[in-house]
């Protein structure tokens, strides 16, 4: 099911207020991006990467779909979390915002 912009660009900025977010971005499936907000949306490499990492621990538990996938780096945690065929990557300051990060993430993930 196709994205649309304008919804897409609310839900980014409402991610993007919450508290400790430095990016919120859309990629699809291809990894091409669909929309992103903030300061500094990740780039392409990063997310082929991100996804390749995805799908193979989904394939290394049995393909069980990813729910959300955290990744701590030295400038601050990405939460990856799968949109129908796409995958919304949200930077954030420091892994004790990760509550109110997922929050943000599943409030707005729906309304795609």
């Amino acid at each position: 099911m196709p994205v649309d912009p304008l919804q897409l660009d609310e839900a980014l900025g409402r991610i993007l207020s919450t508290r400790g977010v430095r990016y919120a971005a859309l990629v699809g499936p291809d990894s091409s991006p669909l929309g992103s907000a903030g300061t500094q949306p990740p780039d392409a490499s990063f997310v082929r990467a991100a996804q390749a990492v995805a799908q193979s621990l989904s394939a290394t538990v049995g393909d069980q779909p990813l729910k959300d996938l955290m990744m701590d780096f030295a400038d601050g945690p990405v939460l990856l979390t799968p949109q129908s065929d796409n995958l919304l990557l949200v930077g954030f300051d420091e892994v004790g915002n990760l509550g109110r990060v997922r929050f943000a993430v599943k409030r707005e993930i729906s309304r795609l």
